[in-house]
């Protein structure tokens, strides 16, 4: 009998490992069929502007504060510093990707073809939400973990008190300061998590302030650094938002041409979706 309660159990597994990775593949499918609807994205003319104006805001900033910062950084109190200094991990996009994606996995799980057509919309509707969240915090964070290595600016203390020194292509931690990756993921989830859940983003904004500010306090980066990456997480989360509603994935283009998320499901019928069995004498 041990036997036989071996095999069921691999079977079972290996039946959860297959609905994961068609679940999966329809999911990616979804994400890159053609556009639905007409978004209002940026002209290239107009992209080129905002990348101009974000590159004088961030030499503005350094020119003005990222000396002063760090000067007046080392006169803060020591227990300021140290609350900061354990504050400051909670902006690692992991704390945001691993239950993302450990919760899509478990949609993936529980997206069975025996489940009824509605419960498999509510799962698929939800599915669809924690997708944009994740995607819309990683695609930034991708970006910026690779173009603050080619850049190669030096962390405050990295040089000395010099805060003009780079190492283009580098590729070391210690010149890997501009943009800040914290605040590219705390910008990002901030506008991510403020579309689909538009009353938890005034505790989003005092979060993503606090981890700017404290990269600051740290001393693991420059004022000018922060500015960049809050700037690129939260444009690239809005990029994100558009591609999502190009296709009506919990996205929608109103008439006004706005861009506006679609109801949710509630947690009550998240729960009863994934409960829910199909009696024997539905089948």
């Amino acid at each position: 009998m041990s036997t036989a309660g071996g095999i069921g159990d691999s079977q079972e597994h290996v039946a959860w490992l297959r609905q994961i990775k068609l679940n999966a593949l329809a999911s990616i499918a979804t994400l890159l069929r053609p556009p639905r609807c007409h978004v209002s994205w940026p002209s290239y003319r107009a992209m080129g502007l905002a990348a101009v104006a974000t590159i004088v805001v961030v030499i503005a900033c350094m020119i003005m504060l990222d000396d002063w910062a760090i000067a007046a950084v080392r006169h803060l109190p020591a227990s300021l510093i140290e609350a900061f200094d354990r504050f400051t991990d909670f902006g690692k996009s992991g704390y945001f990707l691993w239950p993302l994606g450990f919760a899509l996995v478990l949609l993936a799980i529980f997206d069975s073809p025996m489940k009824p057509r509605f419960s498999r919309y509510v799962l698929a509707a939800w599915a669809v939400r924690l997708g944009f969240v994740f995607t819309a915090i990683a695609v930034p964070g991708l970006f910026v973990t690779i173009i603050k290595r080619l850049i190669g600016r030096a962390r405050p203390l990295a040089a000395g008190d010099n805060i003009w020194v780079y190492m283009p292509f580098g590729w070391k931690v210690e010149y890997a300061s501009l943009p800040s990756g914290h605040a590219t993921t705390a910008f990002s989830a901030l506008v991510a998590i403020g579309a689909i859940f538009p009353q938890a983003r005034t505790l989003m904004w005092i979060y993503a302030v606090l981890i700017a500010l404290s990269r600051v306090i740290v001393t693991a980066h420059h004022p000018s650094d922060v500015v960049a990456g809050a700037i690129v997480g939260a444009v690239g989360a809005l990029l994100v938002r558009n591609w999502f509603a190009a296709r009506r994935l919990g996205f929608r283009v109103g008439s006004d041409r706005a861009v506006h998320s679609m109801p949710s499901p509630s947690w009550r019928r998240i729960i009863k979706a994934v409960s829910h069995r199909r009696s024997p004498a539905s089948t």
